[in-house]
């Protein structure tokens, strides 16, 4: 017998397993139950400065249940998938749901809520699977040594790395649900340092992707990595002042990340979003438009259904400035009085917390260079640092560093500055959006200018 088919027919077994400990679940005296079973291999290799640093391979395989007694859950997982461990991860959910406090809130979806996306998504390609390990060695190496030869300045490096995964997620219910999908990814990384006199400035720049075929190249990500590490040298600290600050897609995407915690349907009914309460209402410029979409084919926020078994959807947040929806699992749905948008989102043990699929700004009409070409005297913000966004009053500071814009143009680097509003007013400000979105996660966002901010400096 093949290898392949052995392969397969283990993955058969995984499947009829996640129905087999739904059924055990309910024959123990639970009135519904969820098993999520995943599956994954992770290769992960970083070089420094041309030689072999680390290197990391690794496999695991677990199974979580979640069951409901009448409103009282209990939920446990295991990595032990022999018959005995089965038996003792029912018994576990069982007692725990036994000295839970009832809910009633708890719950599965409903059955017509149910389903998934048909046909392939291209979330898993055998070329990820198939890479030789020296492969992915030569890789990070190639990507580093890319890094180091492109200008002299560039005199050290934090390294380059290489990285895939491949798995699988079974999910089964009590409610007739099953279904299952494999995915892949790999991604590949080179952080170098620059020095000029004085002056030493390190930058990053690394890029994944679900098949191995549509990776940028080893030599251009060195070189990207690079180049962003030399702008970056000799920078100066501008005095404070209030100017409009350009966003690029990697800064402006933690923006969107603030936006995403504040739809967040769990963050709404604590009341602990400046966007509680305000469905229908104008909270943005009419040329913002935000959406998750869990749909689209090969990204990494795509997959079939949910973590409850929901069919992915897409859904409008903020439509030309209008919130529109929250983002809400079963359980976030039900307090609020509301359905669920197919977000459910978990790891194998718990109840199902609220995630996102494929989570972004949609892209303007102008490019980048004519959003910048377009400001007088400005700040180009390439990197952020620290936690300071209060999601529940909208309040907005954030440690920044980037490019002085002056005449239209990127004139001198820039650190050590304070940039600081409120989600509310940047939301609204939002003057030009750029024409450069690139999905390059789940969260993605092309470059954004808001119109006024505060960047303190000296």
């Amino acid at each position: 017998m093949s290898a392949n088919h052995l392969a397969e027919l283990a993955q058969d077994r995984l499947a009829e397993l996640a129905q087999d400990i739904v059924k055990r679940a309910r024959a123990s005296g639970a009135t519904d139950a969820e098993c999520t079973i995943s599956e994954g291999e992770e290769f992960g290799v970083n070089v420094r400065m041309r030689e072999l640093e680390k290197l990391i391979e690794a496999g695991s395989r677990g199974a979580g249940l979640r069951i409901l007694i009448g409103k009282n859950t209990g939920a446990s997982y295991t990595s032990d998938l022999s018959r005995e461990g089965i038996e003792l991860l029912v018994k576990s959910a069982i007692e725990l749901a036994d000295i839970t406090t009832e809910d009633p809130h708890a719950g599965l979806p409903e059955v017509d809520e149910l389903g998934a996306i048909e046909g392939d998504l291209g979330l898993y390609s055998p070329d990820v699977a198939d890479l030789e390990t020296t492969v992915k060695i030569d890789a990070a190496k190639r990507a580093e040594a890319a890094a180091l030869a492109t200008d002299p300045r560039i005199f050290n490096s934090e390294g380059g790395g290489f990285d895939t995964y491949t798995g699988r997620h079974i999910f089964a219910n009590s409610r007739g649900f099953a279904g299952e999908y494999r995915s892949s990814y790999c991604s590949i990384d080179a952080s170098p340092v620059a020095r000029e006199g004085e002056s030493m400035e390190r930058d990053h720049w690394g890029h994944a992707a679900r098949r191995f075929a549509d990776l940028e190249s080893p030599e251009y990500v060195g070189r990207t990595a690079a180049e962003r590490a030399l702008r970056r040298l000799n920078p100066v600290k501008v005095e404070t002042q209030k100017v409009p600050v350009v966003f690029e897609p990697r800064t402006a995407r933690t923006l969107l990340d603030s936006v995403y915690e504040a739809v967040h349907g769990m963050s709404v009914y604590r009341h602990e979003s400046f966007l509680a309460g305000k469905l229908g209402e104008k909270v943005a410029g009419e040329n913002v438009t935000i959406v998750d979409d869990g749909t689209i084919p090969g990204l990494f926020g795509t997959s079939p259904f949910d973590d409850e078994g929901v069919r992915s959807r897409r859904t409008s947040v903020i439509e030309r400035g209008v919130l529109k929806s929250y983002l809400l699992n079963t359980y976030a749905a039900r307090k609020l009085g509301m359905k669920t948008t197919g977000n459910a989102s978990r790891g194998l043990t718990g109840n199902a917390g609220i995630g996102h699929g494929n989570f972004y700004l949609e892209k303007g009409v102008q490019t980048p260079e004519q959003i910048v070409a377009g400001v007088a005297n400005g700040f180009y913000v390439t990197q952020l640092m620290g936690f300071g966004v209060n999601v529940v009053t909208g309040d907005y500071s954030q440690g920044a560093s980037g490019l002085w814009i002056r005449n239209g143009e990127l004139a001198f680097a820039v650190s050590e500055v304070t940039i600081a509003g409120n989600l509310k007013e940047m939301l609204m400000g939002i003057e030009a959006i750029g024409s450069d979105l690139e999905f390059r996660g789940s969260l993605a966002a092309p470059t954004i200018k808001i119109g006024e901010m505060t960047v303190a400096g000296k």
